[in-house]
């Protein structure tokens, strides 16, 4: 692999979606992941459709750049085989929770004994310092604690509802990825490794907390909590004549923009609504609701062709069919057809960030079949040939 973490070594103890997105983006950035997994395999290998057992859709995109090593962690041989990876690894990531860990006897305390410059990166529900310490957590469960239905309630003025995305596995990878790196670059000042704790909760916290705590970000406060503007029944796409638009209308510019070309330009003058952002904010449902009666009038494309001309920000509403013939998509690379060794031609998404000075962010490897790699990681970990015959007969790996 080359990349800007071209040499980082991470032994990859996820499974399902949280950590593999975390190791994933480490993967493209050019790091050695190796995917250690049970005989059965990651249980979303199990998640179609799928060409081949094992190599469903959803494990397609989250598991590429890597290799994969079957480890039963449960066998004493499969431990020590472990123990042996961890001596020449820079980052171990798991993101089940930590008693299971103690359980296996695969904690920090343990393994900064065999390689002091180790990074043990923990994902999982609650951090250990609070009373929801241990319990199980999943996607939807996160989402619901850190109020997001909530919001989606408040926001529709119907029944709560989970973001139809896996957006707390997401999210708390990306911030794993970040803190996995932080701690690396700390390393190379203080010359040990550490234990990281990237707990869910307290990271979507974080991302409800920012816009929506509000007037309780005093104390004592100023107000309700709930950032009106995210809020509002009418902040949503709006419909046109043949479709949907989207369009924020935010700045003083461009609502004096926006009304002009609604035939209305004395109302940013003579309206009090319109006098300033603050303003705006407390009569922004009804803002928003002119701006949806104005869109009813005419096409999306005519509307797009006056409102760029007016520099007024604006995009189509794509679906998720649409949004794979992207145009803009399509040719920076961010979706491409590939040839995978067993799956044959596959879409395959590509890596969003780029850097000037750093080569080979692309898909390198695409995703493994299971215990694929197991042979070419053990040899060269030192196993010889016989050592791994031995390791495959108790069950530790697979043939």
């Amino acid at each position: 692999m080359s990349g800007a973490l071209n040499g980082l070594r991470v032994l990859d103890l996820t499974s399902v979606l949280m950590g593999p997105f975390a190791t994933q983006l480490l993967a493209d950035m050019g790091a050695d992941v190796i995917k250690i997994e049970p005989p059965t395999g990651d249980t979303v290998r199990g998640i179609g459709p799928m060409r081949n057992p094992g190599m469903g859709s959803n494990f397609l995109h989250v598991n590429r750049n890597k290799r994969s090593l079957v480890l039963n962690l449960k066998t004493p041989e499969g431990l020590e085989t472990f123990f042996k990876l961890v001596e020449t690894a820079d980052v171990v990531v798991y993101n089940i929770r930590p008693q299971a860990m103690a359980r296996l006897g695969i904690d920090y305390e343990r393994l900064k004994v065999i390689n002091f410059r180790i990074i043990y990166a923990g994902l999982y529900g609650y951090s250990e310092k609070g009373p929801y310490a241990g319990k199980p957590a999943y996607d939807d469960l996160i989402q619901g604690v850190a109020a997001i239905p909530s919001l989606m309630s408040k926001a529709s003025g119907g029944e709560p509802r989970y973001v139809p995305l896996a957006m707390a596995d997401r999210t708390v990878g990306l911030m794993a990825c970040n803190a996995i790196l932080a701690a690396v670059v700390s390393r190379y000042q203080t010359g040990v490794g550490q234990s990281v704790e990237v707990p869910m909760f307290e990271t979507l916290t974080q991302y409800v907390l920012g816009e929506h705590m509000s007037g309780a970000s005093y104390d004592p406060p100023l107000g309700p909590t709930g950032y009106a503007r995210l809020l509002v029944k009418e902040r949503r796409p709006y419909r046109t004549l043949d479709g949907y638009l989207c369009v924020l209308i935010y700045t003083d510019r461009h609502w004096e923009k926006f009304l002009e070309l609604m035939g209305r330009a004395e109302l940013f003058k003579e309206d009090p609504r319109f006098a300033n952002i603050g303003a705006r904010s407390i009569h922004i449902n009804d803002l928003y609701a002119m701006v949806a009666q104005a869109m009813s009038t005419d096409t999306s494309q005519n509307w797009i062709e006056r409102l760029d001309q007016a520099d007024i920000p604006c995009m189509l509403m794509h679906d998720v069919d649409s949004l794979l013939k992207d145009p803009h998509l399509l040719a920076v690379g961010m979706l491409q057809h590939v040839e995978h060794p067993s799956e044959g031609r596959i879409l395959e998404i590509g890596v969003p960030f780029s850097f000037s000075g750093s080569p080979g962010l692309s898909v390198q490897k695409p995703a493994p079949q299971l215990g694929e790699h197991s042979v070419q990681v053990l040899t060269e970990a030192g196993f010889d040939r016989k050592a791994i015959e031995a390791l495959q007969m108790s069950g530790a790996t697979n043939r």
